[in-house]
């Protein structure tokens, strides 16, 4: 088979690939990214390229114009490579990871809450579950000539009241060299057991007091998305953070598709590997840029969903999407680092949060145990919205959790011209009461590309409360604008025109973009109150509701509400913790409390799968409309469209 070199526009890479494959797996091998949201099955449309020269077998589909054709268009997944090519990624298939970096500024009226290490500290709570202790060994003599091993331990238990210890293999090996390197003053890291009176593991050794110089990392694996912070052990302090697209996605956008994928032959080592890479750079560009000592880290704490914890463990994920819906473990002992192919010194010990069930996974519980739900007497509803969303309730006393998919609209699947937060992104807007022209805000204060998920949000509601939009999500066709048109017998509001985007073509806003996402919201809510009434509470009986996720930080809270997404409540009782996944796993780092407390309170945790909840079905079909079909249960939203009825009269 004919080898053919494949230059990709504008990353400028070129790879040599065997002649037949997709263009999509060549941009792959590359390091070149493509959207891809069916994970290549040729069914969203989004991995636009255009060839510039050169063969190509396929690629065509009814999904591009004719237009689109002429200039060369393709779809990526389709087209299979028949000779050398110039391959230009359009403007709107590329992923821009830097807006992941930059601090985003939480919408309106929620409210803050970080980790704040002071309280850990006056609440007892500071406990590192990794130790340094600086020692300065005698020497050995011919009189006292005890092995290196058992010199360190002797002399641990005597001056450090320290018992039951036990020295890794790797540290036996390095020993004999560090105790001599600085005249045997060294500086040992002590593993506490999570339970008193276990074993305590001496897991490393260093030339000198590096006592200063104690670390650990903290990382979300999320589904679309990876964040990673350095700590501090000592101070509390975060070094160093990053986050980048979780290279799976390329394979498919939820974990539906992963799953189907990882059940392929090699797909399971395939996404393992993907997401250890990912991971491994992540760790990198922290190190690199913090400018630490690789060999001071002593830990690594990471939480994710069960589809994301199995796949990075390389656990077999295929009976979580079956019924009865059984994960393959919800708790998991401390691994190795270097096991799971991380790039991390051989005493590093890496600590993975549990789970609850196949769709509750441990990063709800990190997010349950960051937030301190169970430690307060307040009854907290926690939700943390994305393709799912996760919900729990509960307060100290008792805890109770589901999961309902809400599908990929909040994250631009499902939705003509939907994206994720990048650059070129509709992330506010507002329209004029009398033109019915738009206003519309990018990420970047750039052309628009797409929408991304908390501005439809805002666009859904803006609409519907300015009666553009009815309760169904239809466009109301008598409204004297060009914005709203019919094509391809669908109505469609036109956000941008074609020459005041970057992709040459109209933005807009679709009927069934709108259905698709009443859908999604839909779910989200049933799933809301579907919990609440398993548990015998109204919306009323709730202290405060927490949100959690990168998507919570844009969300505009009245706007939610307007469109029935979050229960109307008083919006002084939300409050915004960001990741909660990666503050949970944060926590495990810095104190020993964290991991004493967890494994009880997954015991606690009651899970509901609303599949197979009676009541879930009745509350979805209700909430299948803006707000709802019982506008009663929106009553602010109720008295603001009954007050513009009578304006309007």
């Amino acid at each position: 088979m004919s080898n053919y070199d494949v230059l990709f526009l504008p990353h400028n890479k070129k790879i040599t690939v065997h002649g037949g494959e997709s263009i999509l797996r060549a941009a792959m091998s590359a390091g070149v990214h493509i959207n891809a949201s069916c994970g290549g099955e040729g069914v969203c449309g989004k991995c636009r390229i255009i060839i510039e020269k050169g063969t190509v077998e396929g690629g065509i589909t009814e999904m591009l114009s004719k237009d689109d054709l002429e200039k060369g268009y393709r779809l990526a997944c389709r087209s299979l490579i028949k000779s050398d090519l110039v391959v230009r990624i359009p403007t709107e298939s590329v992923v821009d990871a830097g807006v992941l970096n930059k601090q985003s500024t939480p919408r309106r009226a929620a409210h803050i809450k970080e980790i704040d290490f002071e309280e850990l500290k006056e609440k007892g709570l500071f406990l590192p579950p990794v130790e340094k202790r600086y020692l300065e060994l005698p020497e050995p003599t011919a009189q006292d000539n005890l092995p290196d091993v058992s010199r360190l331990v002797s002399y641990l238990k005597l001056n450090h009241d320290e018992h039951r210890l036990v020295v890794d293999l790797p540290v036996i090996r390095k020993i004999p060299d560090v105790l001599r390197a600085e005249g045997f003053k060294v500086t040992a890291t002590l593993a506490r057991p999570v339970h008193e009176g276990r074993k305590t593991h001496i897991i490393n050794v260093q030339p000198g007091d590096t006592t200063g110089q104690n670390y650990a990392i903290a990382v979300d694996i999320g589904t679309t998305t990876i964040y990673g912070q350095l700590i501090d052990l000592k101070t509390g302090e975060v070094l160093g953070q990053h986050g980048d697209f979780n290279g799976q996605i390329s394979y498919g956008e939820d974990v539906i598709s992963r799953i189907v994928y990882a059940e392929k032959a090699g797909g399971l080592e395939k996404l393992h590997n993907v997401v250890i890479k990912t991971i491994n750079q992540l760790i990198d560009k922290i190190i690199r840029r913090s400018g630490i000592d690789p060999d001071s880290i002593s830990s690594i704490t990471l939480a994710g969903n069960t589809t994301m914890t199995q796949l990075f463990l390389k656990i077999n994920p295929r009976y979580i999407r079956r019924a009865p819906y059984v994960p393959a473990s919800t708790l998991y002992p401390p691994i190795k680092a270097v096991d799971l192919g991380l790039h991390l010194g051989d005493h590093v010990t890496a600590l993975v949060y549990p789970e609850i069930s196949s769709y509750v996974g441990g990063d709800i519980v990190a997010g349950v145990m960051g937030s301190g739900i169970y430690r307060t007497e307040k009854l907290t509803l926690y939700m943390d919205i994305g393709t799912n969303a996760e919900i729990v309730i509960g307060n100290k006393d008792w805890l109770a959790c589901a999961a309902c998919s809400a599908g990929p609209a909040f994250e631009g699947g499902g939705i003509k011209f939907g994206m994720r937060a990048t650059n070129g992104a509709i992330e506010d807007f507002s329209i004029d009461p009398v033109t019915f022209e738009p206003m519309n805000i990018t990420i970047g204060n750039v052309r628009p590309k797409g929408i991304c998920g908390s501005g439809l949000i805002i666009m859904v509601a803006t609409m519907f409360e300015m009666g553009i939009i009815n309760s169904l999500g239809k466009f109301d066709r008598d409204l004297d604008t060009p914005r709203i048109r019919k094509s391809d017998d669908i109505y469609e509001y036109v956000l941008a025109w074609k020459e005041n985007t970057q992709i040459n073509r109209d933005v807009v806003l679709t009927e069934i973009d709108i259905e698709n996402f009443i859908r999604a919201k839909g779910a989200i809510y049933s799933g809301c109150m579907t919990l609440l009434n398993e548990v015998g509470l109204d919306i009323d009986a709730l202290d405060r509701i927490i949100l959690a996720g990168g998507f919570g930080s844009y969300v505009d809270l009245e706007k939610s509400m307007t469109i029935g997404l979050l229960p109307e409540i008083d919006l002084d009782k939300v409050t915004f913790i960001g990741n909660g996944s990666l503050m949970g796993a944060k926590m495990s780092s810095l104190t020993n409390r964290i991991r004493q407390d967890v494994v009880e309170v997954t015991k606690k945790m009651t899970n509901f799968e609303l599949s197979e909840t009676v009541s879930y079905m009745d509350n979805y079909v209700a909430a299948l409309f803006l707000p709802h079909t019982d506008i009663n249960k929106f009553p602010k939203l109720k008295a603001r469209l009954e007050t513009c009825k009578t304006v309007k009269k």
